[in-house]
């Protein structure tokens, strides 16, 4: 109640009182839910890239990629720039097992790889080495995206890596 004897419009209306309720069930919903989605195990994990490469220069290097996947899919995975043009696509529709980790490794050229050969680590882990055989792409900044078989959208790469001049 006001001091002067009257009712506060808000104090006693119900509908105010459901309203605020169902404001506050909301909120706990919600803080629940984004509770259960920051622990829920992305379907592209262990992203894993060479902060800096150049692919001519004295001691000439390949971007070396990898990642796990929570569930077994086909992947197409491509090099895009700064501003969400594919550069080179190294893999279409290839197979990758769930929980193991897929290492491949982009050359720098531009275009669509056609060959692709194995070379393995001294543990014997192998790695996918596709062959594009365009011209160099630019200096700069670039992502990796992977779309997988049952999504129409890529899943880019958290961090980006830089193609240094050689």
């Amino acid at each position: 109640m006001a001091r002067d004897g009257r009712r506060s419009p808000a104090a006693g209306d119900p509908l105010v009182q459901v309203v605020f309720g169902l404001l506050v069930l909301a909120c706990f919903v919600a803080f629940f839910l984004t509770q259960r989605l920051k622990h829920t195990p992305t379907a592209v994990q262990r992203f894993e890239l060479t902060p800096r490469f150049s692919p001519t220069g004295p001691a000439a290097s390949e971007e070396a990629i990898s990642f796990k996947l929570e569930h077994a899919e086909r992947v197409t995975v491509a090099i895009i720039d700064a501003s969400a043009n594919v550069v080179a696509t190294l893999v279409r529709s290839y197979p990758v097992p769930r929980y193991k980790q897929f290492s491949l490794r982009w050359n720098g050229r531009r275009g669509t790889a056609r060959h692709f050969r194995f070379t393995y680590t001294a543990r014997g882990h192998a790695i996918l080495v596709p062959e594009t055989a365009g011209p160099l792409a630019p200096p700069g900044e670039y992502r990796v995206w992977v779309t997988l078989s049952r999504q129409s959208r890529p899943v880019p790469s958290p961090r980006a890596f830089t193609l240094l001049a050689g």
